[in-house]
């Protein structure tokens, strides 16, 4: 479609203790490099005090030391400074590229329009716990129903050309010292600035990480919901893509619905019945996934926990709602407060011009 060369990709995976899971992340990639797909293979090594390092430099990785716990935002901007490819493509180190990843970035990135591409992850992970399970297959459906013409940024599976990163100054490594919204927000710069950003879930990665209820919660609501919330009310407002769209609006709405509705228990059963059916048909694509996944017994299970999803994720808005209006009143009132001191501070002048 496009008479032009495919342009050269740098692959780039910050990695922090990932001893576990590097070589299995660096495999594919080694290949893709000795098939000329891509360029180069660069791992920053963000400090790790396992044998990271060491495993993907044996591997025949080219290591770079980021110079200090950066966190991964600023761990990908070490690498992107020396980096040599046209396309600096990001990935997490507990992900496994599929064989044909590279070709596919390639075919989508060669729009000589197009900024950025992101994929997704597969719906085999390889931790099948309950946790594992459901947060892998509920990442891998949102990004197969949202729209290719993307308003956000992913760095788990995601390229950018390198002119255009350094055009926007990278990653805000200083706002975003730990993982976090640090690819929505560098999104929200790339619309800001008339920028195309693809989401193509044929780009798929298979995900490594073990969930478990702690660590899914956390991350959840501390390095997801409430920053994404914040960067939503300071900047973007509310964009229709993915897990904060219009439709994921309302569905939320159902759960909070249909979760306080267990109040009226003692009075009718009927009522949380049927706005569990309600909820039931309002996620039926994604309880099909469940299904086809995991199972009778699990479907069930993943759709009940996923309306207390909703319901954290709605408080984390809320949360990030009261904190902007708190802090827009301050700032309101530091302004009227100045105001009123520099009226007063006049005045004396006034009676004397009036005398």
């Amino acid at each position: 479609m496009f008479n032009l060369p495919p342009p050269t990709i740098s692959v780039i995976v910050p990695a922090y203790n990932s001893a576990a899971t590097i070589a299995r992340c660096v495999t594919p990639l080694i290949e893709m490099r000795r098939r000329g797909e891509i360029a180069e293979l660069l791992i920053v090594d963000d400090g790790s005090t396992d044998a990271t390092a060491t495993i993907a430099a044996e591997m025949g990785a080219v290591v770079l030391p980021s110079g200090g716990r950066l966190g991964p935002g600023g761990a990908r901007n070490v690498a992107a400074r020396v980096a040599v490819g046209e396309v600096l493509w990001f990935m997490d180190s507990d992900t496994v590229a599929h064989e044909d990843a590279a070709r596919i970035l390639a075919t989508n990135i060669a729009d000589p329009t197009v900024a950025a591409v992101f994929g997704a992850y597969d719906d085999r992970p390889p931790a099948t716990g309950f946790w594992s399970l459901y947060k892998n297959l509920v990442h891998h459906h949102y990004h197969h129903q949202s729209e290719r013409e993307a308003e956000t940024f992913w760095s788990g599976c995601g390229a950018i050309r390198a002119a255009a990163f350094a055009e926007l100054g990278g990653f805000d490594a200083a706002t975003y010292p730990e993982p976090s919204t640090e690819d929505i927000e560098l999104g929200w710069r790339m619309r800001q600035r008339g920028m195309r950003i693809l989401l193509v879930p044929e780009l798929k990665v298979t995900h490594l990480k073990v969930w478990r209820f702690v660590n899914l919660i956390y991350t959840e609501i501390f390095c997801r919901a409430l920053p994404w919330s914040r960067l939503i009310h300071r900047h973007t407002g509310w964009l229709n893509t993915l897990n904060v769209s219009r439709a994921e609006r309302g569905r939320a709405l159902l759960a909070i619905i249909f979760l306080a509705s267990f109040a009226l228990l003692q009075i009718s059963l009927w009522v949380p019945l049927v706005l569990f059916v309600a909820a039931l048909a309002a996620n039926h694509r994604l309880g099909a996934l469940f299904h086809r996944r995991g199972g009778a017994r699990f479907a069930l299970g993943a759709i009940l926990f996923h309306q207390v999803y909703y319901c954290y994720c709605s408080g984390a808005v809320a949360w990030s709602w009261q904190e902007h209006s708190r802090s827009s009143l301050r700032l309101a009132m530091a302004r009227r407060f100045r105001s009123l001191r520099l009226t007063s501070a006049r005045q004396p002048l006034d009676a004397f011009d009036d005398a």
